[in-house]
Order: C-alpha cells, then structure tokens, then sequence
C-alpha cells in the first residue's frame, strides 16, 4: 500500500465517518450529543488524505515507490466497508435480560408540567418511582416508550439501553409491567405504553437492583425510534 493508497483509503472513511454523523447512522454507535466529533474528525480525515496526496506529488514517484507497505495492510479496509455496508442493529432484549439494571439516583430531576398527561422516558419514569418516590407521578396519565424483554420466568420488561458514551458501553434501564398488558409479546417489539404510576418494585434479576413496576392501561406497537438509546439515568 503506497502513501496514494493510504490516502484513497483516509478519504474514504473520512467521507464514511461524515456520512454517518450527518445522517442517523451515527446514532447506531453513539450518543446523539457527539455528533460534531464525529464532523470534525471525518473533516480532519479528509483534510489528511489530501495533505498526503499533495505530499506524495511533490515527492515524486520515487517516494511512492520507497515507502510502500505490505500488502496485508489492505485488511485495514475490511473494516471500513463493514461500516459501510452493515449497520448494526441497536442492542436488544438479549442484551437486556443478560445485563442488571443501571438505574442510579439522579443528581437532579427535571421540572415537569403541572397538568395533563406525562411523557417520560424509561430511565426518568424508574428513576422518579424509585428515588423520588413518584412524588410528582401520583394521579397522572403517563406514556412510555421502550422495547420488550421477558426474564427467564416471562416476567414482561419495558426497556431502554443507556447511553454514556457509545453502544459499547451502553446498559439497560428496565421498568415490570402490570395491568392490561397484551397476552402475546415478541422480545424486541417496541411498544407505547400508557398508564399510570404504582408504588410496587422488584429486583432485577440478573443484579438485584431496583425495578419499578408501571400500571399498563393500554399498550401500542410502534416502529423503532429513531434514536433507539436512551440518556443514561445511571447516576
């Protein structure tokens, strides 16, 4: 691999990185906060492949000829054309019921409305029922939304991966349903729940960490958000 190889390749997973921070690929891999990183470093890639063209010009093909690499140095686009042509799908169920809960007390909570329905997210509803006792919850309609996952005992979980970082690092938030929930549920199928707060919790059963449980008065399937992760409410 010569330097204009070397460059083609930095032109191309700059362009790759780009792609993915200007559309909602990024989100597969990270937190929506780091999409200017991902800008910027996709520019700098770009910026580089061209400053080593120019170098390699200027140079003469003596240089290109002096300092080729081995050829197994191509498996470095394997890599980028797996970026390119897979996009992972957003960790799931399996990873949910394989991993405890990350629920951590807030340092703070948001101001919520003081009338009409809540939307909240998975992490802000368990959050609020356990450490804030659902203080603000009590005698209000709520919607969630979030995916399914079943416990090796079928026990219904409506969840969401947190994000601090990137998937790498992401963990669930889980929330046991009660109530009228529908007597079929697939893993994986993301559902709008709407209900009402209840002081009942359990423990998960993977770290023994806290569960609150919500009272499902109507549940919806929905597609796949765009964003399938979730704020991190671990504290």
């Amino acid at each position: 691999m010569d330097h204009q190889a070397q460059a083609a390749l930095l032109f191309l997973l700059g362009a790759t990185v780009l792609h993915a921070g200007l559309t909602d690929l990024h989100l597969r891999y990270v937190k929506a906060g780091l999409r200017p990183l991902l800008l910027l470093s996709g520019a700098v890639l770009i910026a580089t492949a061209a400053a080593t063209v120019r170098y390699t010009r200027r140079r003469g093909p003596r240089t290109r000829e002096a300092h080729r690499e081995p050829r197994v140095s191509w498996l470095l686009t394997l890599p980028l054309f797996a970026l390119i042509l897979v996009a992972p799908p957003a960790l799931g169920s399996y990873s949910a019921t394989h991993t405890g809960t990350a629920l951590r007390e807030p340092l703070g909570y948001p101001e919520l409305p003081e009338r009409g329905p809540l939307r909240l997210g998975v992490g802000e509803y368990a959050a609020r029922a356990v450490y804030d006792h659902g203080r603000h919850l009590r005698d209000r309609p709520i919607g969630i939304t979030g995916f399914v996952a079943l416990d090796g005992a079928g026990t219904p979980y409506l969840v969401r991966m947190g994000l601090n970082c990137c998937a790498a690092d992401a963990q669930p938030v889980k929330i046991a349903l009660t109530g009228a929930v529908p007597p079929v549920l697939r893993p994986d199928t993301w559902l709008e729940v709407t209900g009402r707060y209840t002081p009942r919790r359990t423990e998960d059963p993977v770290n023994d960490g806290p569960v609150p449980y919500f009272e499902v008065t109507r549940a919806v399937p929905v597609p796949v958000p765009q964003d399938p992760y979730d704020e991190a409410w671990s504290g």
